[in-house]
């Protein structure tokens, strides 16, 4: 029983002094932000597809310190949005305008045919009527003593 204690006294001797190793290696993240000067660009592209009804297009130019362009869209009603816009030091600029009239045609409903089909053709289930057997009772027999 004396070893046991003595025993445990030196364990915890131990774990108090037990140190972590200093050798794990220590990374220290430095992040610096790289900004670019702007630079000039100029695209465009336009897109047409009659199945789908789609027709646009988008062109856009700028210099670093003026972005500039414009786009146009066919709309549902058969107008044409047409968009010009100007962003700079001064905030975003933009002038919508439309091309036509709208136009919305007359609704005219459909006039809907069912189709004609023949009644079923089908036999109702033939059940027979219950039968049902009166039951059959007997006097009591009971055991003579």
């Amino acid at each position: 029983m004396k070893f046991i204690i003595l025993a445990a006294v030196f364990a915890v001797a131990a774990a108090s002094s037990y140190k972590a190793a200093e050798y794990a290696p220590k990374y220290e993240a430095k992040y610096e932000e790289v900004t670019y000067a702007p630079q000039p660009y100029s695209f465009g592209y336009d897109v047409q597809d009659k199945e789908s009804y789609t027709d646009f297009d988008h062109s856009e130019k700028a210099d670093g310190k003026v972005t500039s362009g414009s786009y146009r869209v066919a709309l549902p009603d058969g107008r044409t949005q047409i968009v010009t816009y100007k962003a700079d030091e001064n905030g975003y600029t933009a002038d919508v305008k439309f091309e036509g009239e709208a136009q919305y045609p007359e609704y005219k409903p459909t006039e809907y045919k069912a189709a004609a089909y023949p009644a079923p053709a089908y036999k109702a289930p033939a059940y027979p009527a219950p039968a049902y057997k009166a039951p059959v009772y007997s006097p009591p027999a009971y055991p003579k003593y």
